[in-house]
């Protein structure tokens, strides 16, 4: 009698636990899309995010006559937290706007960008030390870790900044989204 209550206890500990992954990674999913704009596929994320979360809500409610499922919540919602955000890596939406200032002045490296398929705009930057090259280059977010890469291998000096663009127009890359 006691084997069985004690195992009932740990699958459901094991089951909160799980739900609450599940939940959590929705809540990231669905908070992703809001923000991308992606309204549809948001709506869906929150409709399965809601019925996980009253599951799962529901089985701890029930079940609060021990710390352990308690603490089984808590560990989901962390470990959902970060698998919520490995999801989004995976994902990676969107664009980034990447600016670049090369330590040394360096006119190839624009086209050699360009070649591989970046939309750059670049121009003549003056630093402490004299001449500088400053690229602003616009990629998928996909793209990000290649584009890094690629520049430290052209000027492993290059001072590198990131962000995100909420909206572009015109140019060279809305073109090519229209495809």
């Amino acid at each position: 009698m006691f084997n069985e209550l004690m195992e009932h206890m740990w699958s459901v500990v094991l089951l909160i636990f799980v739900i609450n992954i599940v939940y959590v990674s929705l809540l990231t999913l669905r908070l992703i899309l809001t923000l991308k704009g992606l309204k549809m596929l948001a709506a869906l994320a929150g409709m399965f995010e809601i019925i996980v979360y009253v599951t799962g809500l529901g089985i701890v409610l029930d079940n609060m006559t021990s710390v352990f499922h308690i603490v089984a919540y808590a560990l989901g919602y962390g470990i959902g937290v970060i698998i919520g955000i490995k999801i989004e890596e995976k994902l990676a939406l969107g664009y980034i706007t990447v600016n670049v200032i090369t330590k040394e002045y360096e006119p190839d490296i624009p086209n050699y960008l360009r070649d591989k398929g970046y939309g750059v705009t670049n121009w003549v930057a003056y630093g402490r030390e004299g001449e500088r090259l400053m690229m602003e280059i616009l990629t998928s977010r996909r793209s990000e870790k290649a584009l890094y890469d690629t520049v430290k291998l052209l000027d492993p000096k290059a001072f590198i900044i990131s962000h995100e663009p909420k909206a572009f127009f015109g140019g060279f890359w809305v073109k090519g989204l229209r495809r």
